[in-house]
Order: structure tokens, then C-alpha cells, then sequence
């Protein structure tokens, strides 16, 4: 009974110690529990104390660990704002957060400084001044001795960069970048204006262009190869480099822009379009890849004002060249000119293109050369409405032109001297994949002044809006829209002149039979005529086999007349088709119509 009792009371004391222990070790991870989350609350006195110290700077090894402990309290404390007093050492926090952010950037910006210093102090012991520096010593001092000198900003920079996904941090990063540009600015800025004036002064604008622009692309690219030195995740963003970049491209732009509104030749400025979109964009800049990125959208700006000052210069062109030219005597001196071209080729060994253009009319050379220049450099919206303005102007310039050569010469000859350049104007324009059409709008206001005049007369109210011709209705104008097809105009003009052409080729020829069928329409209409009234005129009404002028010899003599002109006459016409047109095919459509009309009429006569 007493050992029961024993072994009962230590059965109960084990159980004792053993919830005693449980306890204890329930309260021991207590207490390690709360000792882990005040952990962050009680870094704040030691935090503070560090960052304050004299001794803390951003060289030492104590101060990104102490940094990174920093961030993980500010983290802490914000995601349990339950604590109590966690908006408090939030603030605190934060505070120290900021006096940390503020000595990384007064430390970035005194090595830049420093470096920029060191970097100066080495071009003027080179011999150098500040804006003039040979190529040899650019590289080697302005980049290699600066990314020595700042070497060290490397590792603290690289550790900003591994946290810019936290606000603070990247506006410090943001911060750096300027700093960083500004320093960069400040050494290559007088370098670089330099260097492009210098180009200025002894090139020619295209020259200038190109000298500038690869000088420009090599600059940017050492920069960005400089900058991913020190900003290894933020090189590929493109706008980390404006700070630097745009303004060495805005002084590119500045020296280009005076020059390209004075400029007014446009095969200067084909060659420009040439040099800035073949090039520099399609070529070296795509090749370059990202590092030159930054440069695209200045270069594509002043490609764009090179764009407006050439449409401006082919519009004047075409106005002044081709809808206004002034022919002098030599211009419209045909056949001789094409005479002399015919001479000229057979005598020498000249260029046959340069030959050919010497016996257009000058108008026609001009248009067909602008629009060879202006095809592949205008967009092809803009090469539309110019295209549709010269061959319109052109067309025209050409009809005037053959008047006064008709006058001149021979009615003949203006014709020819039309279908020559019409012709020649179709085949040049044909190889040009546009269409040659625009649509012109104008506003009407013709219907207003109607309308008032029924306001006038009381028959309309000009404050009555329960009608549907309201005032806004009634006093808006009307869009009218015309399209203009300069290639059909063309083509309708060319068909024109070659009927006339050929109609005339066959009155001249048949000219004695003309007179012929006139008396025999006379006939017949009399013949007819006089069974129904016997007032009709007793010659005419005799039948057509007894009348004078239609005996079987008169009708012989007639048509041995016109034969002999067909094969006298007509020579003397293809020998001209032949000066004026040089494809045979043209010369034969022409002449195979001409003796069709012409045996058409002798067979009715001779029937």
C-alpha cells in the first residue's frame, strides 16, 4: 500500500516536471519568437548609431551590409503595420534610409567630379586645350583615364541597380544617371562642338552630314559602352543616356538645320535623304544595335526637315522649271534641232541618253529627271501629289509649246512635235509604282447666298431650329471633292493629237477627192429630193453617171491624182514621222491608219 502511494506521488511529479519543461520550452521559442520580430524594431538604435558615427562613409565595408539590414526593417515594418508604434519607426527609419541615399549621392558625385578633374588635369598636361583633342588622346584620356579614376563607384552603383525594383532606389539611380551624364557632358561637350565645326567650315553639306553623323555614332557608342561600365541593368533602357546624348545631338541638329533651309538643290538634298536614310538609319545605325538607339529619333527629325525643305524645293521647281519656263528661240527651233541631233549622233560617238535629251523640249527633261530624284527619296503619298503636279504641268507646258512650233514651222510639225513628248512622257512615267491621281477638296458657299436672299424675302426664319436646316446646317459649307488624273489626262491628249494627226496626214493627201464626195452627197440629196418636189435644181437632179465632174475619166484622172500623192506625199510624211518619232511600231499605227482612211475613200469613189 505504501509503495502505491510512493510510486504514485512520483508518477505525478515526473508529470509535473515534464509539463514544467514543456512550458518552459513553449515560453523559450516565445521569447525567441518576439526577440526575432523586435530584432528589427531594436536595429534602429544601432542603425542610427553607425550612420551617424564620423567614421561611416560609403568606401567602408560596414556601410552596404548596414544598408542592406536598413532595407530589411523598412520592409519589415511595413508589411506589419499591426505593431504598435510601427508607423513611428517607419518614419525613422526611413529617415536614416534617406541620410544613406543622400551620402551615396554626394559620394557618386564627388568621384565623378574627381574624375572629371584627374581628366582635364591630363588633357592640358597632353598639350591639348579643353576643346582641342586629337583622336589618339580622346580615347586614351577622355575614356580609359576616366574609367580608372571612377572605377570605384562600380560596386556601389551595381548595388543600387540590384534594388531599383524599390522606389527610393530608383530615383537614386535615376539621380546617378544625371549626375553621371552631366559629368560626361561637361568633358566631350566643347570637344565635340569643336570637331563638328571644324567640319562645317571645310565641307560641303552633304560631306558635313555624313562626317557629322559618323562622328556622332562613334562618340554615342564609347559613351554606352562607358555607361555599362559603371550601369551594367540600365544601359539597354535607352533613356538613361538622354541626359547626355540629346544635347550632343541637338548641337549636330542646330549646325545642320541653317544649312538645310539655304540649301535649294535638289540633287544635294537626294543626296542627303541618300546619306541620312540609306546609310546612316538602314545601315549603321540597325548595326550598331542598341547602343546608338538614342541617336534614331534626332537623325529620323532631321531626315524630316530634309523631307519638307525638298518637297518645298521640287514644288518651286516644277513651278518654275515646267508650269512657268519661258521657251527661247532655240527651244522650239524644230525640226532643226532634231536635224542637228540626227547630224550629231552620226558624226560622233556621243552618249545616247545625253544626245536623246538635248532634242526633248526642256520642260519634259526637267520633269522626267525631278521625278527620277525624287522617287526613292519622298514618301510615297508626297511623290504622288508632286508626280500628279509635273506631268500636269508638263502635259500642258508641252500643248502650248507645240502651238508655237505649229505656227513656226508647219501645223505638222506641232503635231509630231505633241505626240513626240506625249509618247515620251508616258514611257517615262510608266516605270513609277504610284498612282497618278489625287483628290482635291475645296469648300462651297454658293448655297448661302440663296438662303439669305429667302431670309431676305421672308421665306425662311434664321431662328428656326424645329426645321432640320438648322443655322449650324445651313451656314456650314459644303466639302467637294474632284480627282485628277494626270495619267489619263495624258493618255486622252496623246490620242487626241494622234487622230488629229492622222485625219490631217489623210486630208492632205486625198485633198482632190474631198471636193469630189461633196458634189456626190450634193447629188444624191437632190436625186432624192427631187421626186418628192420638182422645185429641185435641174443639174443637180441629173443622175450621178451624167454629170460632168463624175465621168468615168474625171473619176480616173481623180483617183491617179490621189494615188500619185499617196506615194509622193506620204514618203515625205514618214521621212518627218521618222525625225520626230524613233519607235518604228509608232511610226507604222500612225501611217497604216493614214493609207487605210486614204484607200477607203478612193474604193468609194471608185464604186
Amino acid at each position: 500500500m505504501l509503495h502505491q502511494t510512493v510510486a504514485t506521488k512520483t508518477k505525478t511529479l515526473h508529470d509535473a516536471c515534464d509539463r514544467l519543461l514543456l512550458e518552459k520550452q513553449r515560453l523559450i521559442d516565445f521569447a525567441e519568437a518576439l526577440r526575432s520580430k523586435l530584432k528589427y524594431f531594436d536595429e534602429l538604435e544601432n542603425i542610427s548609431t553607425n550612420f551617424y558615427s564620423s567614421n561611416m562613409n560609403i568606401g567602408s565595408g560596414e556601410f552596404l551590409p548596414l544598408l542592406k539590414r536598413l532595407d530589411d526593417c523598412i520592409s519589415y515594418v511595413e508589411s506589419n503595420p499591426q505593431y504598435a508604434e510601427s508607423g513611428v519607426y517607419l518614419v525613422k527609419f526611413r529617415q536614416l534610409q534617406s541620410r544613406a541615399l543622400g551620402m551615396i549621392r554626394s559620394h557618386v558625385l564627388s568621384v565623378l567630379k574627381g574624375a572629371s578633374s584627374q581628366v582635364q588635369s591630363a588633357i592640358r598636361g597632353s598639350g591639348s586645350s579643353k576643346t582641342s583633342v586629337s583622336e589618339g588622346v580622346e580615347a586614351s584620356i577622355i575614356y580609359v583615364r576616366f574609367k580608372a579614376a571612377a572605377s570605384e563607384l562600380k560596386p556601389v552603383l551595381e548595388e543600387i541597380e540590384s534594388r531599383s525594383t524599390r522606389k527610393e532606389y530608383i530615383q537614386i539611380l535615376t539621380e546617378c544617371h544625371r549626375l553621371y551624364c552631366e559629368q560626361r557632358l561637361s568633358l566631350i561637350k566643347g570637344i565635340m562642338q569643336h570637331r563638328i565645326t571644324e567640319f562645317a567650315k571645310k565641307e560641303a553639306l552633304p560631306s558635313l552630314t555624313r562626317s557629322g553623323c559618323a562622328y556622332l555614332m562613334q562618340v554615342c557608342q564609347l559613351e554606352h559602352q562607358l555607361f555599362d561600365h559603371f550601369f551594367p541593368s540600365s544601359s539597354k533602357d535607352v533613356s538613361s543616356l538622354a541626359p547626355l546624348i540629346d544635347p550632343l545631338c541637338t548641337f549636330l541638329y542646330d549646325t545642320l538645320r541653317p544649312k538645310l533651309i539655304h540649301e535649294a538643290n535638289l540633287d544635294a538634298l537626294c543626296e542627303l535623304v541618300d546619306i541620312l536614310k540609306v546609310e546612316v538609319l538602314e545601315e549603321q545605325l540597325s548595326r550598331r544595335g542598341e547602343s546608338l538607339a538614342g541617336l534614331r529619333p534626332t537623325l529620323q527629325r532631321i531626315l524630316a526637315d530634309i523631307h519638307e525643305r525638298l518637297t518645298f524645293c521640287a514644288r518651286t521647281h516644277i513651278r518654275d522649271q515646267i508650269a512657268n519656263y519661258r521657251p527661247s528661240e532655240e527651244d522650239l527651233d524644230y525640226p532643226a534641232r532634231l536635224e542637228s541631233s540626227v547630224e550629231t549622233t552620226a558624226d560622233s560617238a556621243v552618249d545616247s541618253n545625253s544626245d536623246m535629251f538635248k532634242s526633248w523640249y526642256p520642260p519634259l527633261e526637267k520633269t522626267v529627271s525631278c521625278l527620277s530624284k525624287l522617287y526613292h527619296c519622298l514618301e510615297p503619298a508626297v511623290f504622288t501629289g508632286l508626280a500628279q503636279e509635273a506631268v500636269e504641268f508638263c502635259s500642258i507646258s508641252v500643248q502650248n509649246a507645240s502651238k508655237i512650233v505649229a505656227k513656226r514651222s508647219s501645223p505638222m510639225d506641232g503635231q509630231l512635235f505633241l505626240i513626240k513628248h506625249l509618247l515620251i512622257l508616258r514611257e517615262q512615267i510608266t516605270p513609277f509604282d504610284i498612282e497618278f491621281s489625287v483628290t482635291h477638296k475645296e469648300l462651297d458657299f454658293s448655297h448661302l447666298l440663296d438662303h439669305l436672299r429667302r431670309i431676305l424675302r421672308g421665306q425662311a426664319s434664321l431662328f428656326d431650329w424645329s426645321r432640320s436646316a438648322s443655322l449650324a446646317r445651313t451656314f456650314s459649307p459644303r466639302v467637294l471633292e474632284s480627282q485628277i488624273d494626270a495619267k489619263k489626262e495624258l493618255e486622252k491628249n496623246l490620242k487626241a493629237t494622234c487622230e488629229e494627226f492622222i485625219m490631217s496626214v489623210t486630208k492632205q493627201v486625198v485633198d482632190p477627192m474631198l471636193s469630189f464626195v461633196t458634189k456626190v452627197t450634193a447629188v444624191r440629196v437632190a436625186l432624192s429630193s427631187g421626186r418628192q418636189d420638182q422645185k429641185v435644181d435641174s443639174v443637180l437632179a441629173k443622175p450621178l453617171k451624167n454629170q460632168a465632174f463624175a465621168t468615168p475619166e474625171k473619176v480616173a484622172e481623180l483617183i491617179e491624182k490621189v494615188g500619185v500623192a499617196i506615194q509622193q506625199d506620204l514618203p515625205k510624211v514618214m521621212k518627218k514621222m521618222k525625225l520626230y518619232l524613233q519607235n518604228p511600231s509608232t511610226r507604222m499605227i500612225c501611217s497604216s491608219q493614214s493609207r487605210q482612211i486614204s484607200w477607203r475613200l478612193i474604193v468609194s469613189c471608185s464604186h
